[in-house]
């Protein structure tokens, strides 16, 4: 379900973060889908349980999840903002990487050929 990348210098909490919006926003966690719980989790990764905490925190603000005491963290039904949110930090990495080929002039078409060939390569999971 999660992989770690401990080469990756991505802190563990927000690669945790990144693996379960992607699975809520490809629907695989479904909505009001219960996760494990933060110490069976913790268990499976071998990591500290305050680190999937601290995620758990991070995707419910981000409206991805949501907590009911004594019961555990479930999927949004409607994670609609967190989506969204997730496509708004996309277009503007996309919007600097535009501005980075127009400094390398790179043109429009160029750049398109270019999108559409990594878009075929593109990993469908």
């Amino acid at each position: 379900m999660i992989i770690i990348d401990y080469q990756d210098r991505t802190p563990i909490y927000e690669q945790i973060v990144e693996r379960i919006q992607m699975l809520i926003i490809k629907g695989i966690l479904r909505a009001d889908e219960q996760l494990p719980s933060v110490r069976k989790l913790a268990t499976d990764l071998s990591i500290n349980p305050n680190t999937i905490q601290k995620a758990f925190a991070v995707l419910e603000q981000q409206g991805f999840i949501y907590s009911v005491k004594g019961r555990g963290s479930f999927v949004s039904p409607d994670p609609g903002g967190g989506i969204t949110q997730k496509r708004d930090e996309f277009y503007g990495q996309l919007k600097e990487m535009v501005n980075n080929a127009k400094d390398l002039k790179i043109g429009l078409a160029d750049l398109q050929r270019k999108v559409e060939e990594y878009y075929g390569e593109a990993r469908h999971d």
